[in-house]
């Protein structure tokens, strides 16, 4: 490895917390959504009203309709791109990032498929359903469901919801376009006008490569968490990483390797003033999601209040210099603040006379 010209330096996890802030474009946004959601390549989106605040935030207008409007102009969609979670990700990098994980994917839910009775016939009269009505302006989830049941797939006991997931893996449909509060279900063979074609190596590099611009400072073992991909697979790319500090670069973290844009540690030492300013980040965002181990944002004590029972709902986090601080509400009434839960009361008082400006510009 050619040595970074920072290797020398003393990284500690508050810097590592710090700079988080700046690869996720939170202190200084990026100009549309769609130029978001290719930074970040994958956004939580278990939550849609959540991931399109996450979105919006890192936005210079911070507005949820741009948002909206991006889903409907085709640049971005929902699907199941790794670890059977749903993630907003840019409409060009669907297919190559199912390339990868997919087939794995396919096989580990191979057991779930046979509790929920789903064989290889039910699957293929819902494909070829799916086939039949999505064409066109696709369908909402209820009216993609109430058309298998009237093709007498059942939907019931999960029988739907896996449908849909097994199609969405295998790179048949996903979903696109917003109606209301929600979105529809189109055929991403029509949907999505010029997608990339990766080959293996090419595609984990670019994804590892993008992981770490956007999330870093973070040690492989995160991104290895995130795709679930293996060691074999980034292996031959860390060779290649190793000899570009142009395209990422490597520091030490109480000595663990981290891998950062050589941009953020340029842009630190001035900009680390600004990543004390605090923020409402609402569930589920890659702040505090995008990682396996999550302590540079949160205790473990801490992360227990944020997901109360361990359930996998993630509550919204009021954050300063990338650390949690405490949960947050919307307040009951208009003109009011956020409502905080601190994990260590009380809130420090720059923070708590912060809240009604952080109240108001919300996204909306």
């Amino acid at each position: 490895m050619s040595p970074s010209r920072r290797a020398d330096a003393r990284w500690t996890p508050d810097d590592v917390a710090r700079m988080r802030l700046l690869s996720h474009r939170l202190v200084d946004p990026l100009p549309t959504p769609t130029d978001v959601v290719r930074h970040l390549t994958c956004v939580q989106g278990q939550d849609y009203p959540g991931s399109t605040t996450s979105i919006a935030l890192r936005t210079q207008s911070r507005r949820l309709d741009q948002v909206r409007a991006t889903y409907d102009a085709g640049q971005i969609v929902r699907s199941w791109p790794m670890r059977g979670t749903l993630f907003v990700v840019p409409a060009e990098d669907l297919g190559w990032m199912l390339g990868l994980t997919g087939p794995k994917v396919l096989r580990e839910t191979t057991r779930r498929r046979e509790q929920l009775g789903l064989g290889d016939r039910d699957l293929a009269r819902a494909e070829a359903v799916a086939l039949d009505v999505l064409r066109g302006d696709g369908l909402t989830r209820a009216e993609l469901l109430a058309a298998w049941e009237q093709a007498g797939h059942s939907t019931e006991g999960g029988r739907g919801y896996h449908s849909i997931f097994h199609l969405a893996v295998r790179g048949l449909l996903c979903q696109g376009p917003t109606v209301g509060k929600e979105q529809r279900f189109v055929l991403t063979d029509e949907w999505i006008a010029s997608p990339r074609r990766l080959d293996r190596d090419t595609a984990v590099a670019e994804w590892l490569t993008r992981y770490a611009r956007s999330h870093g400072p973070v040690p492989v073992a995160d991104f290895l968490w995130w795709t679930k991909l293996l060691k074999r697979d980034v292996a031959p790319v860390l060779d290649q990483l190793r000899t570009e500090t142009d395209v990422l670069e490597a520091i030490l973290v109480d000595g663990t390797e981290h891998w950062v844009d050589p941009a953020v540690l340029d842009t630190y030492a001035a900009a680390r003033r600004a990543t004390a300013r605090p923020l409402l980040l609402p569930g589920f965002d890659e702040l505090v999601l995008g990682y396996g181990d999550r302590r540079a944002v949160l205790t473990q004590a801490e992360e227990a209040a944020v997901v109360p029972g361990g359930n996998g709902v993630f509550r919204a986090t009021l954050v300063r210099a990338g650390k949690a601080l405490g949960t947050w509400k919307r307040p009951g009434r208009a003109g009011e603040s956020v409502v905080v839960e601190p994990f260590a009361p009380p809130l420090p008082g720059p923070v708590q006379r912060a809240l009604p400006r952080l109240t108001a510009d919300l996204p909306a």
